[in-house]
């Protein structure tokens, strides 16, 4: 069944217009209330939001709509994602709400749910909780009096969340020595991550720390990582820290304002892992958008890595089915499930901080553990979006690319998720060599399928 509402991240679009309304949040609220409200005790609802101007519009919203369902609310204002999963397992809460849109600018917002351990819905709770709303089953459910639920603001979470950090940093290091440039983006870091590395003993250079409600992901962060490549080189910094607007993705830049991505992030901390004996069926889970180059590391250090759809819920689902420990993403997000349930930005960048401090060694060393291949991406704006088994040009077309990679290149061909293009993504050696691949490919597919007639 497709969904109405939700998307691979909750519930985003515009802040103010369908489906990020005020009306919509509140029937989020009572639906989510109603569907984890499962005894006679007090139920309680955590809610946290990012620093967009209009996280108060929907916050109030969604507290209404989960107090009316008599389920209390517990505030913690601005923290990041990966905070409020934590605060609302720690708590014993029976569900969190993030209001987020994550590295999307200001004006656009989202609601994303945890469940009470910490770890985001499956797609069958998504669909019952979309299904409460356009059946109107709880419509007439109104407790009233003593029975309607309270708003409660915790006032500690982001001291809470700070404790909880720092326990994730290995005991018998510090920070001390260490000039960090930190980039929080405007978002819901801007004060718990400065005071995390200060706690450790860290000089930090702040960036992105005075929110105004607009300026969240404008020029800066995670997606904008040359700022911090700028001011490590100015500063001298030891290496550059860039978050995204909720915190649950971080990138670097090393000591020569180089970024360093997901990826080869992920390569470090796995492999180290992987020598200490740590991770978990020496696997390591990401997603089909991560360099092959990751994977042959993997296997160079006698691990495996295996792939999944794009999104960090995804790569925690396989993770929680099989048994793995570590998985992410290259756009930045890092699951440390020893640590945390879902992605998060600081927590991942400590785990770097304590093997830089444990090794010696600076970030640009230890990034060289993996040497990404070349990608090559065509995107093409296809008329209809044809079973790609149904296209023998195209399938053969790809096979024969395949075959001439061997085992050192890819193929991977996706449609987008929320725009008419048919994606084509190669990865090999030779940069030359795939990208003409590539356009084969696309010819045959705009001959197979045709490509979408301009207005």
């Amino acid at each position: 069944m497709k969904k109405k509402l939700f998307g691979t991240d909750g519930v985003r679009g515009v802040a103010n217009i369908h489906p990020m309304t005020s009306e919509i949040a509140m029937q989020l609220g009572r639906a989510v209330a109603y569907i984890f409200k499962d005894g006679v005790k007090r139920h309680r609802i955590v809610i946290g939001k990012d620093t967009r101007l209009s996280g108060y519009m929907i916050e109030n919203a969604l507290a209404a709509g989960i107090c009316s369902m008599g389920v209390d609310v517990l505030l913690v204002g601005p923290l990041p994602t990966p905070g409020i999963a934590f605060i609302t397992s720690s708590m014993r809460a029976d569900a969190g709400v993030v209001i987020s849109a994550s590295h999307n600018p200001y004006q656009d917002n989202g609601i994303k749910f945890f469940s009470g351990d910490g770890f985001k819905l499956p797609d069958e709770q998504e669909l019952s909780i979309e299904d409460l709303i356009f059946s109107k089953k709880i419509d007439a459910l109104r407790p009233i009096a003593a029975e309607v639920g309270k708003a409660f603001r915790i006032d500690d979470a982001g001291g809470r969340y700070i404790v909880f950090l720092k326990n994730s940093f290995p005991r018998d290091l510090d920070l001390k020595g260490l000039k960090i440039v930190l980039d929080c983006a405007h978002g819901a870091a801007y004060k718990v991550a400065p005071a995390v590395l200060e706690e450790l003993g860290a000089e930090v250079v702040r960036l992105g720390v005075s929110p105004d409600g607009t300026n969240i992901n404008a020029g800066c962060g995670s997606l904008h990582p040359e700022g911090i490549a700028e001011a490590v080189r100015e500063h001298r910094a030891d290496l550059g820290i860039a978050l995204d607007g909720d915190a649950d993705r971080v990138i670097f830049v090393d000591e020569f304002g180089n970024e360093v991505d997901g990826d080869h992030i992920m390569a470090i901390c796995a492999i180290r892992m992987l020598d200490s004996g740590t991770l978990a069926n020496k696997t390591l889970v990401a997603t089909v958008m991560s360099n092959l180059g990751l994977e042959l590391a993997m296997r160079k250090a006698g691990g495996r890595m295996v792939r999944t759809a794009v999104g960090d819920r995804y790569v925690v689902e396989e993770m929680r089915r099989n048994g793995y420990n570590f998985g992410g993403e290259q756009s930045g997000h890092m699951i440390f499930l020893d640590h945390n349930t879902t992605g998060d930005g600081m927590l991942s960048a400590l785990q770097v901080l304590a093997i830089m401090q444990r090794s010696g060694r600076r970030l640009s060393e230890l990034a060289r553990v993996m040497t990404a291949l070349p990608q090559v991406l065509v995107n093409v704006r296809v008329a209809e979006r044809r079973d790609l088994s149904e296209c023998p040009g195209v399938r053969k077309t790809v096979a024969a690319v395949e075959k001439k990679l061997g085992r050192e290149g890819r193929v991977l061909i996706r449609y987008s998720g929320t725009e008419p293009l048919l994606r084509i993504m190669l990865e090999g050696s030779d940069k030359r060599q795939i990208a003409e691949m590539a356009n084969d490919i696309a010819v045959m597919v705009k001959n197979e399928i045709g490509v979408e007639e301009e207005a």
